[in-house]
């Protein structure tokens, strides 16, 4: 997770709940239908000024259509946009996509291939001397942290990370108030990937730009932006900071969709879960009674003494560390509420050595859990 996300860590706001003090962009009861078929169901977001939100869904969730309403190559059916202090798209209200000062960055970049990168780049800043658009030119390549002597080459001649740079340099060359990422990283390969977008993460930082990112990569979301925005089925289901977002999920959809979860039988009493890995504190618990625990496989870790044990099955390894499947043993001071063996999970440990198949291991959860309704 980048600097962009270490901070204070508040309640996950809900949708619907407002816009932010400070937002730059607000969205607000947007729906959107095609062929009949309802594809946005009254979609809420706000974005605060020089922040980067992050909306994140499985394909067909939704999230291209709202971006691209926001951009102004859809309209909605009904509900706002507002833009600063104007509405580009309402009831009473049409801003063209070419008067909404937005930046937009598609998956391919969508640089003129026939053009240099300097004549790229110069291609939003039409009207401008040529002398002010040279050193437009050469502060917006220190911008993106490319050598002034890719100004002569052509798309063709850099690589994907590098070509990704110079379209945000060319949408960011007319400064303007909203940027708007599509999938920009993912034709890129994982390691090219991961370095890009934490460049274009401390470009945009630096820039003061406020910017939406849509992605269907959980960790591309949780380490890019300061909000995640999570959409399913044409609707947002939780926005906050990654963080609290991934760590406290609204609910075991999100929870899953976001990352690796294990879901156990719980009893809570109180703030106090009971389940196959002993008692989990749990903050604010909605319900009571019988329920169903969500952990992170990295809060589950191996010690040397503890009153939960089990049995390592397999491990799959992943360089630095290791996916290891255990079966939990029996624990002598069981839940009689929760009848059942205790079940198999996938936990994450960093040592190799100690996760060979048929050992026998010591286990303890760290930090607190979540609950769902059974």
């Amino acid at each position: 997770m980048t600097a962009r996300n270490l901070g204070s860590f508040g309640a996950v706001p809900a949708p619907g709940t407002g816009p932010l003090p400070t937002a730059h962009l607000q969205v607000a009861g947007v729906t959107a239908s095609y062929g009949g078929r309802q594809v946005l169901h009254g979609v809420d977001l706000a974005v605060q000024t020089g922040g980067i939100t992050a909306v994140v869904g499985a394909s067909g969730s939704g999230k291209t259509t709202l971006l691209r309403i926001i951009a102004g190559f859809e309209r909605p059916d009904s509900g706002e946009v507002v833009l600063g202090s104007a509405t580009v798209a309402g009831p009473d209200a049409w801003v063209p996509v070419h008067r909404r000062d937005i930046g937009y960055v598609t998956q391919d970049g969508g640089l003129f291939p026939h053009l240099s990168v300097a004549r790229n780049i110069a291609f939003g800043l039409d009207g401008t001397r040529r002398g002010a658009r040279e050193r437009r030119i050469s502060d917006l390549l220190d911008l993106v942290s490319l050598p002034h002597d890719v100004a002569d080459r052509r798309p063709d001649q850099l690589s994907g990370g590098q070509q990704q740079r110079v379209a945000i340099a060319r949408a960011l060359a007319r400064e303007p108030e909203l940027m708007l990422l599509d999938e920009p990283f993912s034709a890129l390969d994982t390691g090219l990937r991961a370095a890009t977008r934490e460049a274009v993460a401390q470009i945009l930082t630096d820039a003061g730009t406020t910017t939406i990112l849509v992605t269907h990569d959980q960790s591309e979301a949780l380490s890019f932006a300061d909000q995640v925005a999570v959409m399913r089925d044409g609707r947002l289901v939780q926005t906050g900071h990654p963080f609290v977002v991934y760590t406290r999920p609204i609910d075991r959809g999100v929870a899953e969709f976001l990352g690796d979860a294990i879901v156990l039988d719980a009893w809570l009493d109180g703030s106090l879960a009971s389940c196959a890995l002993g008692y989990v504190p749990v903050r604010n618990p909605p319900v009571q009674g019988r329920v169903r625990l969500m952990l992170r496989p990295e809060q589950v870790r191996l010690v040397t003494e503890s009153s939960i044990h089990a049995i390592i099955e397999e491990g799959v390894h992943f360089g630095a560390e290791s996916s290891v499947r255990i079966r939990l043993e029996p624990r002598a001071d069981a839940d009689p509420r929760l009848p059942g063996d205790p079940p198999a999970i996938t936990i994450r440990h960093w040592n190799a050595a100690l996760t060979r198949p048929g050992q026998r291991i010591a286990l303890r959860v760290v930090g607190e859990g979540v609950v769902f309704p059974a």
